[in-house]
């Protein structure tokens, strides 16, 4: 008696697996057009991209561009390297002008500084030599006498020096014969005359003096010692150091 074997062909599964497939894959393609898509998923180029649907929905969901889909995420800081290297120039730039600032303020202070010094040195000596000028006089020579003192002195005071020489100092040491000879102050033992710098700036200086002077006259019998101080005030002009104010202390 012969056996008769029932079974599947072969590859009849295959069939049947790629029938019920098809079928789900029309029903699916026959429900999508009757309902909106609300969302499509593609791959491309090894991607998957989610594009979202319009609010009307669409009836084929868009295709991606290629080149969108192949274009480099940006770089997670948000900002591109052009972007960066713009910043870096920028903050650069900044950084070399605030250094030249620096360097220009300090070399203008140790310039300013070292004008200020030899000013001090200058204004320091002329007020020495001038000193003994200015405040001195003698009858028989006034007008030699108050000319020399005229070219230590400028601005007002040279203007207010030749009036009150003129209206006051003058007719009196004519009237008295007047002789007063002025020196600044020497410490016994010698050295450099009593005079000391108050203030300075490279234009303006003030400066200290211990000013003696002998004094004779027809008013007095002998001579008289006067021991003075004065604060004389130099200013530099174009013909150098020159005494701007007088005044007794």
């Amino acid at each position: 008696m012969a056996k008769t074997t029932t079974g599947r062909a072969p590859g009849s599964g295959t069939r049947r697996t790629m029938t019920a497939a098809a079928r789900a894959a029309a029903k699916r393609a026959e429900r999508g057009h009757h309902e909106p898509a609300t969302e499509a998923t593609v791959a491309v180029a090894g991607r998957t991209i989610l594009i979202e649907a319009p609010k009307d929905g669409w009836e084929d969901p868009p295709e991606p561009s290629l080149e969108s889909a192949e274009e480099d995420p940006p770089p997670a800081d948000g900002g591109s390297p052009r972007r960066r290297r713009r910043l870096l120039t920028a903050v650069l730039g900044v950084l070399l002008v605030a250094g030249l600032v620096a360097v220009a303020a300090l070399g203008w202070q140790y310039w300013d500084g070292r004008r200020t010094e030899t000013a001090r040195t200058q204004a320091l000596t002329a007020a020495r030599e001038s000193a003994p000028v200015v405040l001195s006089y003698d009858y028989r020579r006034l007008d030699k006498g108050f000319a020399a003192a005229r070219t230590h002195l400028t601005g007002d005071f040279r203007d207010e020096y030749g009036r009150t020489t003129k209206t006051v100092v003058g007719p009196t040491a004519r009237k008295y014969r007047g002789v007063v000879k002025a020196t600044v102050a020497a410490p016994a033992s010698g050295g450099s005359p009593a005079a000391s710098v108050v203030s300075a700036s490279p234009d303006k200086v003030v400066v200290l003096l211990f000013v003696n002077q002998v004094t004779e006259s027809t008013q007095v019998s002998g001579a008289r010692v006067d021991l003075n101080r004065v604060r004389m005030t130099m200013t530099r002009t174009d013909e150098g150091w020159k005494v701007s104010a007088v005044d007794a202390l």
